[in-house]
């Protein structure tokens, strides 16, 4: 009543003429007629000529009626209703879309003004980015209201990044407004190993409005052209899609010719150009796994991780070698002291959704000389060490944390004089240890000397020759479907701001890693908790 009383501009003295509508109404008059319609599609509806006029009158720059335009003379206007249409219309414009279906509620002039496309055509350009000259589709017969409606604001909830629930595979769909379309890109990384080449993308659907009744969704999937598909939002950051027509996949040679296409696309070479044999057998593996799905997937939300002025380095989506798996998507994320890398798409060893690598901030390395740097036993010896050195800490603390729950059991005892001074020892300690890391890492010069060590397997010998700092790290490997996981030590080294690299000490192999610099729209996460919430999701899904 307080939302009526303020549009219509009435005191309590007045009366509500939102109330006093259903009196004018009952005598005929029924200028303020509400309406309970509260979809976007229908809040400038109705199919009243003398609205249509109206419209018309307004968003050509007609004055309307004087009783409409302004209020009487010599004084001010009380009301919304006494405004003139124009400035009603730059009112109605600046006001979030999904508002107006209730201010189209209040009386008929009301829903008359919001069928002016001027308001819509502003709101498609400010929420979703829609630059077109939306002024052609009067060719097509439909509005500007129609494309918020039926278009955007229908299908608002797939907008951003997805991973497809392909196996182990993963992979990465960005779903953004595209002039009057709404389309799903799938990123896939470029050509391996070239790691620092831009990503590539295809389309996989298609959303648009060819009429007024409603929006088309169209497979893009395959060789023949766009065809009939489906779009279904299962739940909340979930939606899957689903192809009608299939036989639109196939190719007149076969599935040689399938598989031929898509290593020529997925590799950018023949099968007689990878002379390796277990390398054969992977990518055979994948066409064989992943073309099944004929583009009926589902996909999950996926956010980029929020950045905070302490991280390393700006988090975010990097491409990286994996050996004979060629070239996968890794999200880099700061959790305090520890960086996690998790695959956004995965291979049979280690499926999308598991973390990869994991960086111990704590405790940087000192690389030694770059001769020495050259012998991988002298790397592996000083590794090893740190891996010790952290084994012991996390055996203290664990004590510490024990002991804290004794003590707090106890805690109507006279405390022991040697636990407590056993406890600051040990506190004084990790606070020494930790001070000791600050200065090594202030200390750290801005570059140092970097090469691989001998017997040390790259897939990219083009990687930089100097880095910022190193890191003891822990990386993830397994066997053929995920089979006996184990944790391995290794060393993260920094090379950029849009490079580094982690040298997996027990398979004696070097990955590297390159940004992607794309700029994703409406994949921010709303909150740490729900970031980290999204990490959770996605593991346990791939475990």
């Amino acid at each position: 009543m307080a939302v009526c009383a303020r549009l219509c501009g009435v005191g309590p003295a007045r009366g509500c003429r939102r109330r006093g509508a259903a009196r004018e109404q009952r005598r005929g008059a029924a200028d303020s007629e509400p309406d309970t319609d509260t979809d976007p599609e229908e809040a400038g509806g109705g199919g009243v000529t003398e609205d249509d006029e109206a419209a018309e009158r307004i968003e050509g720059g007609r004055p309307l009626p004087p009783s409409i335009e302004a209020g009487p003379a010599g004084r001010a206007p009380l009301s919304l209703l006494e405004l003139p249409p124009e400035l009603l219309v730059q009112i109605f414009g600046s006001l979030p879309g999904t508002d107006l279906p209730n201010l189209a509620r209040v009386c008929t002039t009301f829903r008359r003004i919001l069928r002016t496309d001027t308001i819509w055509r502003r709101r498609c350009r400010e929420e979703y980015g829609v630059c077109e000259n939306l002024r052609k589709l009067e060719i097509t017969g439909v509005s500007c209201r129609d494309v918020y409606a039926k278009l955007l604001h229908r299908y608002r909830h797939i907008l951003g990044l997805w991973q497809p629930d392909i196996g182990p595979y993963g992979g990465l769909l960005n779903v953004v407004v595209d002039g009057l379309f709404i389309i799903g890109w799938m990123y896939l990384p470029p050509h391996d190993p070239h790691v620092d080449d831009p990503m590539r993308f295809k389309p996989l659907f298609r959303i648009h409005l060819m009429e007024r009744k409603c929006a088309t969704v169209e497979c893009m999937y395959g060789h023949k052209g766009p065809h009939n598909g489906h779009i279904q939002i299962v739940k909340k950051d979930e939606f899957s899609t689903k192809c009608n027509q299939t036989d639109h996949h196939r190719m007149s040679g076969g599935r040689q010719e399938e598989f031929r296409t898509w290593l020529r696309e997925e590799w950018g070479r023949t099968l007689e150009d990878i002379f390796h044999e277990h390398m054969q057998e992977l990518i055979l593996m994948k066409f064989i796994y992943t073309s099944q799905y004929d583009n009926c997937l589902t996909y999950r939300r996926i956010y980029l991780p929020p950045s905070s002025p302490d991280d390393l380095i700006q988090p975010g989506l990097f491409k990286g070698t994996y050996g004979s798996h060629g070239l996968e998507i890794v999200m880099l994320s700061f959790h305090g002291k520890k960086a996690k890398g998790t695959k956004i798409t995965g291979d049979p060893n280690i499926p999308a959704g598991q973390q990869t690598v994991e960086i111990d901030l704590a405790h940087p390395l000192q690389l030694p000389d770059i001769e020495n740097l050259r012998d991988f036993s002298e790397l592996s010896r000083i590794v090893l060490e740190v891996q010790e050195q952290v084994r012991r800490e996390e055996q203290e603390r664990e004590q510490r944390q024990e002991g804290e729950e004794h003590s707090q059991q106890a805690a109507s005892q006279p405390a022991s004089p040697l636990g407590g001074g056993g406890g600051g020892e040990s506190a004084e300690g990790e606070e020494t240890a930790a001070g000791a890391e600050g200065t090594t890492q202030d200390k750290a010069p801005a570059s140092q000397p970097f090469v691989l060590p001998m017997g040390v397997i790259s897939r990219n010998e083009d990687y930089p020759r100097t880095c910022r700092i190193c890191f003891y790290g822990t990386g993830l490997i397994a066997g053929h479907g995920f089979t006996s996981p184990e944790r391995t030590p290794g060393v993260f080294v920094l090379f950029d701001d849009d490079r580094f690299g982690f040298i997996w000490l027990e398979l004696k192999s070097f990955s590297l890693y390159s940004r992607i610099k794309v700029s994703f729209q409406n994949a921010q996460a709303p909150s740490r908790e729900a970031f980290d919430e999204m990490l959770k999701n996605i593991q346990s899904l791939a475990t």
